[in-house]
């Protein structure tokens, strides 16, 4: 899909307006976990992902698995976005009744492959997802995304020892390095440094990107892995696109109310 720098800094102006709304009208958390991932989501969806909104089922589409669930705002509003649904659904996300759970969820909507949340899973739904590709043969990708605080997840780890020894070349991590999870400063609560030696000493082939640059973002995607599989390492800001938001630990739990809303949205417009 043939898109500019500029015509993606628009739509990911539109998919950050979109989830600053969803999270003032249902008063959820998660915002600036959402708001870190719009830039990656914009590229993976609109430059690098062989998806057809209009049959998202088809056989041979590559796969996307967003494994910090949490951050399902932003994953709703990119599918939106891209055509999966209508936009008029966002309005019910993470309300009573409504249609888009807090937690990405398969059965809401078009375009979802599984339900996630449950931190350390999404990794190894995707090496299976691959691993059947590579039984049968099928040409496809699959991406997982992840955060770096889930990093922390012994399941992850068995994950990132088994697809190197499949040789599983069909799949690319990507880490959204927020620097923030949970409890506090991912450093503090769980130091995973060096990463990239822990990384490459269990096989991967490792790229570190700033992960709000879109240039540097496809590259990184789009290159085809040689010998290793690929993790891709993308520096991202927590609360990317709004001014008060960005690299505050609070906004992991927060919603923006009424006067906050107006300043994200007069700052993306």
């Amino acid at each position: 899909m043939k898109k500019s720098d500029t015509d993606l800094e628009c739509i990911a102006k539109s998919i950050r307006r979109s989830v600053v709304r969803m999270a003032h009208a249902s008063k959820a958390s998660h915002t600036g976990s959402a708001l870190s991932i719009v830039d990656l989501l914009t590229v993976l969806y609109f430059k690098v992902l062989n998806v057809q909104p209009g049959n998202p089922g088809y056989a041979v589409r590559d796969r996307f698995v967003l494994s910090k669930g949490h951050a399902s705002a932003a994953l709703y509003a990119t599918l939106a976005e891209r055509g999966f649904f209508e936009k008029a659904l966002l309005d019910t996300y993470y309300i009573d009744g409504g249609v888009l759970p807090g937690h990405v969820d398969f059965t809401a909507v078009p375009g979802i492959e599984v339900s996630s949340g449950s931190l350390g899973h999404g990794l190894s739904l995707g090496a299976g997802m691959a691993l059947a590709m590579q039984y049968d043969r099928i040409s496809s990708r699959v991406f997982v995304l992840m955060g770096d605080g889930e990093l922390n997840e012994g399941s992850v780890w068995e994950s990132l020892m088994f697809i190197p020894h499949k040789h599983l070349l069909n799949i690319t991590i990507i880490v959204d390095c927020n620097n923030y999870q949970g409890y506090g400063p991912s450093a503090e609560v769980m130091n995973m440094a060096p990463l990239d030696g822990k990384l490459e000493s269990f096989g991967w082939e490792v790229v570190c990107i700033n992960g709000h640059s879109f240039g540097e973002i496809e590259k990184a995607l789009q290159m085809k892995p040689c010998a290793k599989p690929r993790i891709v390492l993308a520096c991202t800001v927590k609360g990317k696109g709004v001014s008060y938001m960005e690299g505050e630990f609070v906004w992991h739990y927060k919603s923006p109310d009424d006067q906050q809303l107006a300043q994200a949205l007069k700052e993306l417009e």
